[in-house]
């Protein structure tokens, strides 16, 4: 495999607004915990510098992430980085987390705001590039707080605005108001719900697709399989890792790795591959804690596939052979309620 630091990491427009932003971007979120431990604010620099090194400049974060420590630790990073080398992007909206899943979605015009400002303050930046909404409140007419937004960028603290996890109606009601930059939406092998209607709006409209949890939750990356997750982990109790589930899903990996070895490269490079080849407005952003998972992300750049090879790579992984809903529960349903009774917990 080629050295990470010696592959070149292409630059591509996100949407049609003007925003250029590096084809392989970064999700900050593992850094203070959920899927693991948290890592020491030494060790979260650390990794958020290489991947700036090494070509990554597309950072992604959010104010519910670590309750406000995640933006706190990717500021202190900026610190050591070239701001206007950086694209910076972060999200409002849930209001609080609990287990069982329920989620607090808030989008009035007042907590927009007051959401910008706080970001700003732990980031400790003058402006946010890229700003999303991370859940839709349905009890605020989404002209509403796409007003807001709208005059967040007028103002400069926000250059571009997205939206996270949005219905097709959401979606063409708010770029109405204020032009979308980006969807940011599960999409991998094997969460692919957004393919029939939601990838084809967001072309139609010049929106570009940031797919978070592009290898699975980690699960192409191979250690469910070969290992057993930490016991803290967000993963370790998700449908598609648990129980039956995880033996049927084993068998998708195992697909997958004999691909990988047909493609001379690991699983998790190919899975991330089938991702960045969706197209040039595609841009995932993995998230990981390690250096060598950081380096092998960067290395599914070097991973060339044809039609061909992305069709059996698709074959390999039927969605009606995926053990195990998406996310917990109804906590996908859940991000289009308001729960107006305060969390049990402050966890993500």
């Amino acid at each position: 495999m080629a050295e990470a630091s010696k592959i070149q990491v292409p630059r591509v427009k996100l949407g049609n607004q003007g925003l250029e932003v590096s084809k392989l971007g970064f999700g900050c979120m593992g850094l203070t915990g959920v899927y693991n431990s948290p890592v020491s604010d030494e060790d979260g620099i650390s990794i958020i510098k290489d991947a700036f090194n090494k070509g990554i400049t597309f950072f992604d974060t959010a104010d519910v992430y670590g309750t406000h420590t995640n933006e706190v630790l990717v500021g202190k990073a900026l610190k050591q980085l070239p701001r206007e080398k950086i694209q910076l992007a972060t999200k409002f909206g849930i209001a609080g987390v609990a287990f069982p899943p329920s989620m607090k979605i808030k989008g009035t015009p007042e907590y927009v705001r007051s959401c910008c400002e706080a970001s700003l303050k732990r980031l400790d930046v003058d402006y946010i590039d890229l700003y999303y909404q991370h859940r839709v409140d349905t009890t605020v007419p989404i002209e509403e707080t796409m007003g807001e937004l709208k005059k967040l960028v007028e103002e400069g603290k926000i250059k571009y605005v997205g939206l996270s996890e949005a219905s097709p109606d959401t979606i063409r009601r708010a770029h109405a108001v204020h032009p979308i930059t980006a969807l940011q939406m599960e999409w991998s092998l094997w969460t692919r719900d957004i393919e029939g209607e939601i990838i084809p709006l967001c072309r139609e409209l010049g929106i570009g697709i940031v797919p978070y949890s592009p290898l699975g939750r980690g699960f192409f990356g191979g250690k469910a399989v070969v290992e057993s997750l930490p016991s803290n982990s967000f993963v370790s109790s998700h449908p598609r890792f648990v129980g039956e589930n995880l033996e049927k899903n084993k068998h998708i990996y195992n697909r997958m790795e004999s691909l990988a070895k047909k493609h001379q490269c690991f699983t998790a490079q190919l899975a991330l591959a089938w991702v960045l080849h969706q197209g040039d407005d595609v841009v995932p952003i993995p998230g990981t804690t390690k250096i060598k998972n950081l380096d092998v992300n960067i290395g599914s750049l070097k991973v060339k596939l044809g039609e061909e090879d992305l069709k059996e790579i698709s074959g390999a992984v039927p969605l009606d052979q995926v053990a195990g809903d998406r996310t917990y529960g109804n906590l996908m349903h859940l991000q289009w309620k308001f729960a107006n009774t305060p969390p049990k917990e402050s966890k993500v």
